[in-house]
């Protein structure tokens, strides 16, 4: 829809609209994508049945809101998103610092430009897009910032009294007057600050140093919250809690096959990549199962939560060290391989908040503990599982593969080598083919040599292999088995 072209109130008024407040828009325009049955928030995978609904519901009723989550939840994408519901143009009185609506102003200015101009009062147009106000609450945030304060240049330039109006300087809030005003991580604001929104949220008045100004703000307020930060670094305080309509709770996604989809649309990769660098599914998963596995890790701070920026910045830092070994091969393609998940340790420190014995650990060896965890949760899934107790006379199905093992043999995977030495030294272990043909009969070429990594580490993992990692490469052998032989 183009701007509109008027620019006077005369013609304003020859027009349908009418001054409504910011949550009758919402509400409106809301109510007519569920007619059309369109979706409301684009892109909010795994919200659909959950966070959306809450979010509708409390649009309907004109509520204010608090996202209530642990990092990494979307709160603030959601908050964005609300914009999509405003009317995409909105008149203003050109010039007013809070845009004032032609047909119901509010300020003193606003008003003696009506009285003074009449139906050739100046009329400008505002884009949805300009209606999102955020600020992040930190400790220093003051009540000048957000409602205002008293302006003694403007006083002595105007030749004022400090009881008039005009003095006045307007904080954030009051310039977001018609628009969606978030306020981020509200504990972190001290709480006399908090206060000073009170009256704001249910009477419309503002206080700035004792000066009381009745100004009827339409604002729709959207504040986001981190429970850790209700015992760590302070709260919100119980009577603007009380003003707050909906709080609606955030989470992380609740499914394997969610985590992909949201990693999948958010992970920045060059197109060049995609088609280079080939990535199986067993990857996509075993990089999602990481997340998982650290949101329950003894290491890592249930409170602070784990990000689904962790996921995301991982898979990009895959792609990176497929893409690395590609410009040092030369050779046209290539697919994700284990090692490359070693990769990804520098996108998962920082990401995750360590206990006092995950400090102790060290934030790469946690780092390369979560990805050890995750290949063992997905292991029985392509695999036979492995059995803690195992009966002497009976047969297994890796006996084979670690006799290999326990007779000396070594396999050695160097770092960064080409796409033919690297399968020629997985074809180098006689019982592989076996195992895959048991397991895996209809399994993609493409895949095959990443299935075959994965059941080496599985069994490292699961202890039946040692595993050493040099500044070269990746060596497995049986480190026991040696050991009875040179007996």
């Amino acid at each position: 829809m183009e701007k509109p072209k008027i620019t006077s109130l005369k013609e304003l008024k020859q027009t349908p609209y009418k001054a409504i407040s910011i949550q009758a828009e919402l509400a409106k325009n809301l109510r007519e994508k569920i007619k059309k049955g369109e979706r409301t928030f684009e892109g909010l995978i795994g919200y659909e049945n959950t966070v959306i609904p809450d979010l509708e519901r409390a649009i309907l009723s004109g509520h204010n809101i608090n996202l209530l989550g642990l990092r990494g939840q979307a709160k603030t994408r959601l908050a964005r998103q609300m914009t999509e519901l405003l009317d995409e143009w909105i008149p203003v009185i050109d010039g007013s610092e809070i845009n004032d609506d032609p047909l119901q102003p509010i300020s003193r200015w606003a008003k003696e430009i009506i009285n003074e101009k009449g139906d050739d009062t100046p009329i400008s147009w505002m884009h949805r897009n300009e209606r999102f106000f955020e600020k992040l609450a930190t400790p220093d945030v003051t009540v000048a910032d957000l409602i205002g304060d008293v302006d003694p240049i403007k006083a002595a330039t105007l030749k004022l009294s400090y009881a008039d109006e005009k003095v006045i300087h307007y904080g954030m809030i009051p310039r977001a007057h018609r628009c969606i005003f978030v306020l981020n991580e509200l504990p972190d604001l001290q709480a006399r600050i908090q206060v000073a929104l009170f009256s704001i949220l249910q009477e419309k008045e503002i206080q700035i140093r004792g000066f009381k100004l009745r100004l009827p703000l339409e604002i729709q307020f959207v504040f986001t919250a981190n429970p850790e930060d209700y015992t760590n670094r302070g709260s919100i305080v119980t009577p603007l809690k009380d003003r707050i309509g909906s709080q609606i709770l955030t989470h992380y996604p609740h499914n394997l096959e969610i985590a992909k989809r949201i990693t999948q649309q958010e992970a920045k990769i060059n197109p060049e990549n995609k088609a280079q660098v080939h990535v199986p599914e067993l990857a996509k998963d075993l990089l999602e199962q990481i997340g998982f596995e650290a949101r329950r890790s003894e290491y890592v701070d249930p409170k602070s939560g784990v990000s689904t920026r962790m996921s995301i910045t991982a898979f990009e830092n895959l792609i990176s060290a497929a893409e690395r070994r590609l410009l040092m091969t030369h050779d046209p393609a290539t697919s994700i391989r284990m090692n490359d998940f070693l990769g990804i340790i520098t996108a998962i420190n920082g990401k995750i908040e360590l206990v006092y014995e995950g400090e102790q650990e060290g934030a790469s060896e946690v780092a390369y503990h979560l990805i050890s965890n995750a290949i063992k949760t997905l292991f029985p899934l392509y695999f036979p599982k492995i059995e803690k107790l195992e009966k002497p006379d009976q047969k297994g199905p890796y006996d084979e593969l670690l006799g290999w093992f326990f007779k000396e043999n070594e396999l050695f995977i160097e770092e960064d080598s080409d796409e033919k030495n690297h399968q020629k030294s997985l074809d180098s272990i006689p019982a592989i083919p076996k195992i895959m043909k048991t397991f895996h009969p209809e399994l993609d070429r493409k895949d095959y040599y990443f299935m075959v990594e994965f059941l080496l580490w599985g069994l490292e993992a699961q202890q039946k292999l040692n595993k050493l990692r040099t500044f070269e490469g990746t060596q497995f052998k049986d480190s026991l088995g040696s050991f009875i032989n040179r007996l």
